[in-house]
């Protein structure tokens, strides 16, 4: 390959909310798929290749802090900038930041579209040595029907002729910049970067895409997306469970499922003491034979010190999907005379489901007393249990 410097932009600045008919607020680029973000697949798909010089992320400008979570680091990877409100115009941010390094090559691509193979990649960046754009495409094997209303059909469509688009997007980058610049001053809104291309009358060729390179836009897709890296492999569901118990002492809240409760006193621990999340962090764990939370978070590492426990419970969540496995329900009891649990449990359910990217129709939260009984009865601190039931490949 000659010597030239490409650099891709993923486009992922959206707020997903297609996807969010579970109630979660988590936009689908962060949404775990197989333990892993999306996004996180999506860039990683294009730092395994080689070639590429520079990858710049464009993200939602409210997003900074679920992109910095991803742990992303590459001396290739750019720091993210802010998009627009529209798909076009988060391109051209994108195009305006790589302006200064003046990239012979520049890949656009869908930071939802996480299945980018290095021989596609490969494909469109060798079209550009003799068109101006490249794009994978797939022929259409449906019939088309065009209709005016949504209702009656008007047409049928001659399918012979018409390819679903896909991304990456290759074009020189200086022309695309160019018909970018242009477009943004016509009031016509642009589908994607290819229809930007011919417009501006560059010479735009097809590659053949790939089924598998999907865009993660509806709920179904995710479990779409999940065959795609797990493939059919037959599974076995394991159990596991959790138990902690931690005392009060003196404070204005306690940590209760990721949820700050307001109280009369804290609970005592080296992290946020959150005994719901340490208890069902324990029971993912154990249900994947990954030991319990003081292996991977000793509370004699300074680091945990006051550390969130969203952190511990994550991680058992991406090592679920290390394992090429998937939580099907978690159920967690807490056992508190006080504070009262049960309007906070919608929250919770929320918090716990956009840490470990599942519907929170998955996750029980159950809130019970010990009538008085015992150190919960006196008031001393609080007790959880929790189960998680994981599917894993059966050969691991």
């Amino acid at each position: 390959m000659p010597a030239k410097s490409i650099a891709v932009i993923i486009v992922a600045a959206g707020r997903g909310e297609r996807v969010n008919v579970d109630g979660t607020s988590e936009p689908k680029q962060y949404r775990l798929l197989a333990g892993t973000p999306v996004l996180s697949r999506t860039i990683r798909s294009f730092l395994d290749y080689p070639h590429i010089t520079h990858i710049l992320p464009v993200i939602h400008a409210n997003h900074s802090d679920r992109y910095a979570a991803l742990g992303l680091a590459d001396p290739r990877l750019l720091q993210p900038v802010v998009g627009g409100a529209a798909r076009q115009a988060s391109v051209l941010a994108g195009l305006k930041a790589l302006a200064p390094m003046r990239p012979d090559l520049v890949l656009i691509q869908d930071g939802a579209r996480p299945f980018a193979t290095p021989d596609l990649i490969g494909d469109v960046i060798a079209l550009l040595e003799t068109h101006d754009g490249a794009l994978p495409a797939l022929s259409v094997t449906d019939t088309i029907k065009r209709s005016l209303d949504g209702q009656v059909v008007v047409n049928t469509e001659d399918r012979s002729q018409l390819y679903a688009a896909q991304t990456p997007q290759g074009f020189r980058f200086g022309q695309i910049f160019s018909a970018h610049m242009r477009a943004a001053t016509n009031p016509r809104q642009f589908t994607d970067d290819a229809e930007i291309a011919e417009w501006a009358g560059l010479r735009v060729a097809m590659v053949m895409g790939a089924r598998d390179n999907i865009k993660i836009t509806h709920p179904e897709d995710f479990a779409q997306g999940e065959r795609i890296i797990l493939g059919d492999e037959p599974m076995e569901t394991r159990i596991g469970t959790g138990y902690d118990v931690h005392p009060f002492e003196a404070g204005d809240a306690v940590w209760l499922g990721g949820v700050r409760i307001p109280h009369t006193a804290k609970l005592q621990g080296h992290s946020d003491a959150d005994v719901a999340l340490h208890a069902l962090t324990d029971a993912i764990l154990g249900a994947i034979g990954e030991g319990d939370i003081g292996v991977h978070f000793p509370p004699s590492d300074i680091q945990w010190k006051g550390a969130a426990s969203t952190v511990f419970l994550k991680h058992a969540g991406f090592l679920v999907g290390k394992a090429g496995g998937r939580i099907v329900n978690l159920d967690v009891t807490i056992v508190a005379e006080r504070p009262r649990i049960a309007e906070h449990v919608p929250a919770m359910r929320a918090v716990i489901g956009a840490a470990l990217g599942i519907e929170a129709s998955r996750i029980a939260i159950k809130a019970t007393t010990s009538e008085r009984l015992g150190f919960v009865g006196r008031e001393e601190g609080i007790v959880a249990m929790a189960s998680a039931s994981i599917e894993l490949p059966r050969h691991s």
